[in-house]
């Protein structure tokens, strides 16, 4: 009895009460004539990815800073994916990166974690030339424990002697 007199009571209200949105299966297409229109669909809640995460972009494609032999110094061809690196970082104060420094095989293990920490240092202070904080900055050094080529050759060396900029997997 209780609920037939609450539900009596809310009928006397004065605001009429806004009608249901018509709604259908997935896939189905609503009988509404308004439904008829095509309407982006809107991303559910956390399926947007950040741009570092998107395969495709340039964020995510241009990541490695390169060094010629037994050297630190920032190259003028590298000065580009610094720029976008760096500047990208200034824009989203609330992402972190981890700078990686790469040696490549040739050398003392304690000399290429030396070098591999000199090359994320000086790929790091650029970053922040452009705007990247250094507290969104961690570099560090993998000597040549993670080559991204595994000839014993100039041209495989060449790509090992890098700094990564690596984001978060999340």
């Amino acid at each position: 009895m209780i609920l037939i007199t609450a539900s009596l009571g809310l009928a006397a209200c004065s605001t009429p009460p806004k009608p249901a949105p018509v709604t259908s299966a997935p896939g189905v297409a609503a009988a509404s004539p308004a439904a008829s229109v095509a309407q982006p669909a809107a991303a559910a809640p956390g399926t947007l990815r950040p741009e570092y995460l998107d395969p495709s972009s340039a964020i995510a494609k241009r990541r490695s800073v390169y060094f010629g032999f037994d050297d630190n110094a920032i190259r003028q061809q590298d000065r580009d994916v610094i720029e976008l690196q760096g500047r990208y970082l200034a824009s989203h104060p609330g992402v972190s990166v981890r700078v990686e420094g790469n040696t490549d095989e040739r050398g003392s293990a304690e000399y290429n974690l030396a070098l591999g920490q000199r090359r994320a240092d000086a790929t790091a202070k650029a970053l922040e030339v452009f705007g990247a904080r250094s507290s969104q900055l961690d570099a560090t050094s993998w000597g040549a424990e993670k080559p991204v080529a595994a000839g014993h050759d100039e041209a495989a060396w060449a790509q090992n002697r890098r700094a990564d900029v690596v984001y978060p997997s999340k």
